[in-house]
């Protein structure tokens, strides 16, 4: 919400543009980064920002950090926005200004990160005329959107500013668009200093989210599911960290000793290294985490939406669940995929509250649940082969944790390396696992890492990358140095598209289409060198590995390290594309458990992996 709601803003009836007056807003807003990326029909904006900054000291300015290309703005606002859960915001202008944004602003409703984008357009005279630098911006990314504004009217202009915000961070977070005419930009009203647009139905909607509270008879019912349970589960998602539930989610754990496993989002919303916490469950989830969810026989699901990743096949996602319970803040959410017997739409954060504290007399002993899931976790833990003269990307990782302890936030691309990120990296906080999960858009880690370390300056901020997904966005490095954002980049370099080589290999016959030119002319660490990086070097020996990693991360400013590892390693535990749990792939290394053959397969068989506890 705006800080001059309740108070008569201090410019209240200046004279201002409505460029001035889109500067003045982001600043009541608390903004103070802008991403983005000048031309024509944005130019009275940005000439704005450096008039605003002229007159303010050092620490009142808004910092303007220009990318090599809009896209890589657009991933920069996002990573800003999920490392600090602040709003983040790009600029940039009219026709392939705005259009290169496309994606990012679909990256971030996907996966509900709240971000404004301000877009120059054309006068308002002269849109539809196919002018210059022309494009529909209100169409296309009404599709792709929270909310999209095409603001032709001066006078409304600071309203619809200042709403943009209010709803991109509101209810289940998004995207807002705000696109402005250059005409509309350049003229002069007086400022109010507040004022929002009106929309009865949402703002009743919210209304609603904001009074939703659990009842002390809904409280009931879902605690007689659960004292009828011996083998509760919590599937926790990203809505636990957009809502800033992490700690309420760890207390509620622990006050009733549920183990947890976490979606790719959910990563952070409990400690890696908590007795309770199972990790990623899924396609690519631990064995352990998955084995879990086959086994209970009451799930919780928090802010998670039972996407295709982690259900698979629908009707044997939970088969010995007796029931289950979802909170969500968006009521669509609720039985989309899977049919619950308890449900409650609101807040993450006050859901939970609200449950520990009518949960305060509930008593009943899980530890057996407990200690049958850290067995798992011992049986079926991660594993790959140790043994090998290639450098295994796993080990480099798992390195990298000793070095980091857990403290560090890191950004991921999309592909094979992700994926071992989430299966391996070891991270004591929320907001500390930044990736792009339902576009799975590659290209997002280096500009992402960006915006989370403009966010979290005393962090340490790793862009764990892949050869393939770091290359689309590879101008990016130059923005690094330029801004002197001290990102460590760590790519995993395994001469190809690992994770499509694997599909391929694994399910298409080993033809090797469109992967098999194995892409290994690009010379990163020249590249890296080009762009002005003091530190950029190229691992190829595993005996060399802890050394210069250890040189890497404690580098003063940008750095690079290109690891060259083999070429062949996969990714495991992996369940196929609309298969179950059941049949899930654990690989040469990770120790399956063992079941009898399909055919032979019935209840009671399935029971007798349980020990006889339950």
């Amino acid at each position: 919400m705006s800080t001059a709601r309740n108070r008569t803003h201090k410019l209240a009836g200046a004279e201002m543009s409505g460029a001035e007056t889109i500067i003045q807003v982001c600043a009541d807003e608390g903004v103070d980064t802008i991403f983005g990326y000048s031309g024509g029909a944005i130019l009275p904006t940005y000439d704005a920002i450096f008039r605003y900054n002229q007159m303010r000291n050092a620490k009142e300015q808004i910092r303007l950090i220009v990318p090599a290309n809009e896209q890589g703005a657009g991933f920069m606002a996002a990573g800003y926005a999920r490392a600090s859960g602040k709003v983040g915001v790009l600029m940039v202008t009219s026709g392939p200004g705005a259009t290169n944004t496309v994606t990012p602003i679909r990256d971030c409703m996907a996966d509900s990160i709240p971000v404004v984008m301000i877009s120059g357009q054309v006068p308002c005279a002269a849109i539809g005329s196919d002018a210059f630098q022309e494009a529909p911006v209100f169409n296309i990314m009404s599709a792709c959107s929270k909310h999209v504004f095409l603001c032709k009217d001066p006078g409304k202009l600071e309203e619809t500013m200042r709403t943009a915000f209010k709803l991109a961070r509101s209810g289940r977070p998004g995207p807002v668009v705000v696109d402005v005419p250059k005409d509309v930009q350049n003229a002069v009203q007086p400022f109010k200093g507040a004022g929002y647009l009106t929309f009865r139905g949402y703002e009743q909607r919210m209304a609603a989210l904001s009074a939703s509270r659990i009842s002390k008879e809904h409280a009931a019912k879902f605690f007689k599911m659960l004292e009828g349970s011996a083998r509760p589960l919590i599937y926790a998602g990203g809505g636990v960290i957009t809502a800033n539930a992490a700690m309420e989610l760890r207390k509620f754990a622990k006050r009733f000793n549920i183990p947890v496993v976490t979606t790719l989002m959910g990563i952070g919303s409990m400690d890696t290294a908590d007795e309770l916490s199972l990790h990623m469950l899924g396609m690519h989830g631990t064995a352990y985490a998955n084995y879990a969810v086959e086994d209970c026989d009451f799930l919780l699901a928090v802010g998670a939406r039972f996407d295709d990743r982690v259900a698979g096949k629908v009707d044997a996602f939970a088969p010995r669940a007796k029931h289950m319970a979802h909170i969500d803040i968006d009521a669509a959410e609720i039985g989309k995929v899977k049919a619950v017997d308890w449900a409650h739409v609101g807040c993450a954060k006050q859901a939970l509250q609200d449950l520990l504290a009518h949960g305060r007399r509930f008593k009943k002993d899980f530890s057996r649940w407990v200690n049958y899931v850290n067995v798992l976790k011992k049986k079926h833990h991660l594993n790959y082969d140790r043994e090998s003269k290639l450098i295994q990307p796993y080990e480099v990782i798992e390195f990298l944790n000793e070095i980091t302890q857990g403290e560090a936030i890191v950004c991921t691309g999309v592909g094979q390396h992700q994926m071992w990120s989430a299966q391996y990296c070891r991270l004591h906080h929320p907001r500390s696992f930044i990736t792009s999960g339902s576009m799975g858009t590659m290209g997002f880690g280096l500009p992402a890492s960006i915006g989370a370390q403009v966010a979290s300056p005393g962090r340490t901020v790793i862009d764990i990358d892949g050869d393939g997904s770091i290359r689309m966005n590879l101008g990016e490095l130059e923005t690094l140095t330029t801004y002197n954002v001290p990102v460590k980049i760590l790519l995993l370099n395994n001469l190809g598209d690992g994770m499509v080589r694997q599909w391929q290999s694994m399910y298409f016959g080993e033809r090797y289409s469109g992967t098999d030119k194995s892409l290994h002319r690009k010379d990163f660490v020249k590249a890296a060198e080009a762009d002005g990086f003091t530190f950029a070097q190229r691992l190829t020996k595993r005996t060399d590995m802890k050394k210069v990693l250890k040189k890497f991360v404690t580098h003063n400013g940008p750095a690079l390290l290109e690891v060259m590892i083999d070429p062949y390693a996969k990714v495991f535990p992996m369940v196929g594309p609309g298969l179950g749990y059941g049949e899930m792939i654990t690989g040469e290394f990770i120790v399956p458990r063992e079941t009898p053959p399909k055919e032979q397969r019935t209840e009671e068989t399935d029971m007798m992996r349980i020990p006889e506890l339950f």
